[in-house]
């Protein structure tokens, strides 16, 4: 069978077990950008390559052009989708053996937390944004504060983040929780402090008072100044946008922008009490071990944990609360 058509049945199997849309979108990129270099080695194009002229030799040169100009965590995670299509291959009898095993796979340096520098970061931008130092053509302080200490207080991943309905904020008044479909299609919940509940519902209601509409459960919770979901790149120029106007762009660390905002979180949980068990649940940690960088202190109770973070502090101010 050619590979192209291997490729669709793989990711209609992925599919099948739920997971993210994020997630199924990196899985496809991965596997067709390799792919691309496979029909540029064997002069073929993907509808009519078969898969049996896909073995270690043109892999390894393929897998060699692909990571010419990209990191070392993106071919890891390449190599890691093809290892995991070509297994499925193996167990669905579509080839004898599974050719990445031979495939050189890159070592990545292990990462450190790129959290915000300095004491007050957090709090300094949240108080300018809330005070309008944004300047923006249609400004809306309410969403880009809301999208900010969200970020800020919950940890979550940027595409958790734009993944967000009206319906994954849950429960009752004082003991409310985030439901969030995370990486790999595992869920989790976070617990909501009442400061930034507050500043969400702010936020909803100014939405309901620029678009006049109704928000159902599965409407995206954030959304732009066209009051359609917001978009990764949108996402990424709000905070930009904000710590320039906040004049603290300056101690965000190389590589980090919008994931500066989760390490914040993270490292200040660490700080304030929380075990590495607390906070890999509340980050979506598949192990411990991810969560082990930030923390060295005792447990606690994960709503505790969740109260503890000293950027809630500011939240009650800005809130009125």
């Amino acid at each position: 069978m050619d590979l192209a058509r291997l490729i669709e049945i793989y990711l209609e199997h992925l599919q099948a077990r739920k997971l993210a849309a994020n997630s199924l979108r990196a899985y496809r990129r991965d596997l067709e950008s390799v792919a691309g270099e496979l029909v540029e080695l064997t002069g073929s194009t993907a509808d009519r390559l078969p898969v049996e002229r896909v073995d270690a030799s043109v892999l390894r040169s393929a897998f060699a052009r692909f990571a010419a100009a990209r990191s070392a965590s993106s071919v890891t995670r390449a190599w890691s989708t093809w290892n995991g299509f070509f297994g499925f291959l193996v167990v669905e009898g579509a080839v004898p053996g599974n050719p990445m095993q031979v495939i050189p796979k890159p070592r990545n340096a292990p990462s450190t937390p790129k959290p915000l520098q300095g004491e007050d970061t957090p709090e300094r931008l949240l108080r300018m944004v809330a005070s309008g130092a944004r300047r923006a053509r249609n400004p809306w302080p309410e969403r880009d504060l809301a999208v900010l200490a969200t970020l800020l207080c919950t940890g979550v991943r940027s595409a958790e983040l734009l993944d967000l309905t009206v319906g994954s904020l849950a429960g009752r008044d004082g003991d409310r929780r985030l439901h969030v479909h995370g990486k790999g299609g595992k869920n989790r919940s976070i617990p909501i402090e009442d400061a930034l509940d507050v500043l969400i519902q702010n936020y909803l209601r100014s939405r309901r008072e620029r678009f006049g509409e109704r928000m159902p459960g599965g409407e995206p919770l954030f959304v732009d100044h066209r009051g359609e979901r917001l978009q990764r790149g949108g996402l990424q120029y709000l905070v930009r946008q904000s710590l320039r106007a906040a004049g603290v762009s300056d101690r965000v660390q190389p590589g980090a922008m919008v994931h500066a905002l989760r390490h914040t979180f993270a490292t200040r949980l660490a700080e304030d009490g929380a075990n590495a068990a607390e906070i890999a649940k509340l980050l979506g940690h598949s192990s411990i071990n991810s969560s082990q960088t930030y923390i060295d202190v005792t447990a606690r109770e994960q709503r505790m944990s969740v109260r503890a973070n000293r950027t809630l502090n500011v939240l009650g101010e800005l809130s009125g609360g």
